[in-house]
């Protein structure tokens, strides 16, 4: 009797300390489950901070590297030349200009909205290096493509006023004959600021915007960049392909040829030899040969123009 109403006592107890463990073992699985999903939560979130935190370099990354193109523009191409007193330079030679180069003129805008004077090429044996373009004097002059000003300078019996811009796409561009400049030189500017104001200054004939492309100092026609018909590039991108340029121009028959660069040359007299030539100007006979396309044991003619350098 007495042990059956201990079992009533008992069996409450039991079960009341079966349920308590499920309980506990309950909540002890939930807490694992709720940790477990914050820490997964938490490293999701970490891995998209890593994300936000390279988007934020990369940013910054995108915006140094503007700033210096701005700063420096076609330094991969010029390296650090920046003289701020001749339209050209460089006068890298011909043949040691890169074989070709594609040249970006997708950002652009027309210097002016004018109809073509006088076009590029030989003029009254001269070489005209641009093309002239119709405007009235005052007219505003715009830079072709985002750049920065490398030379603004007078020059009377040639450009008059005119304007040198470096672009990033490796272009140069000038502008001459202009009444008033509204640039200085190392001025940062966006393709269609406005540069200069046309005019007749120099050697012109009548109020017009001379108007230059050129790469490595080599002048290129802009006709063969920009349809001036329609006031547009003929194409996105133009190639640069300097031998292409020169052989269509016949390059070697006006001075300055070569890019500007300047030779030394020799004419051979009676009872020359190649040594006695390579001694004097300090050169090796084989660079003689080369350069002149000639071999060691050949016959030096009389009157023959050599190439030293």
């Amino acid at each position: 009797m007495y042990f059956g109403k201990t079992k009533h006592y008992i069996l409450p107890l039991l079960l009341a300390f079966s349920l308590g463990n499920l309980n506990a073992q309950h909540n002890r699985n939930l807490s694992t489950h709720l940790h477990s999903k914050q820490h997964q939560d938490l490293i999701a979130g970490q891995q998209n901070i890593h994300k936000e935190i390279n988007l934020v370099d990369s940013i910054a990354l995108l915006e140094m590297l503007e700033e210096e193109e701005e700063e420096f523009p076609g330094i991969d191409i010029y390296g650090e030349n920046w003289d701020q007193t001749w339209v050209n330079p460089y006068k890298v030679p011909i043949d040691k200009l890169p074989e070709s180069a594609t040249i970006d003129v997708s950002e652009y805008c027309m210097p002016i909205i004018g109809h073509i004077t006088s076009n590029y090429g030989w003029r009254r044996r001269r070489m005209h290096r641009g093309v002239d373009l119709s405007l009235h004097i005052g007219d505003t002059v715009r830079a072709a493509f985002s750049g920065k000003v490398r030379l603004t300078r007078y020059e009377r019996r040639g450009y008059g006023y005119y304007v040198i811009i470096r672009h990033s796409n490796g272009l140069e561009t000038i502008y001459g004959h202009l009444s008033k400049f509204l640039v200085k030189p190392d001025q940062i500017v966006k393709v269609g600021e406005p540069i200069a104001l046309g005019g007749n200054t120099g050697r012109s004939t009548g109020p017009h915007l001379h108007f230059e492309t050129r790469y490595l100092g080599m002048d290129i026609n802009p006709n063969k960049i920009f349809d001036f018909v329609n006031q547009v590039p003929h194409t996105d991108q133009y190639t640069f392909n300097p031998k292409e340029l020169a052989s269509s121009l016949g390059y070697g028959r006006y001075k300055g040829s070569n890019n500007g660069a300047k030779y030394v040359s020799y004419r051979v007299r009676k009872g020359d030899s190649l040594s006695r030539i390579a001694n004097k100007y300090g050169v090796s006979i084989s660079h003689l040969c080369k350069l002149n396309g000639i071999k060691r044991n050949g016959v030096l003619r009389e009157g023959k123009i050599l190439r030293i350098k």
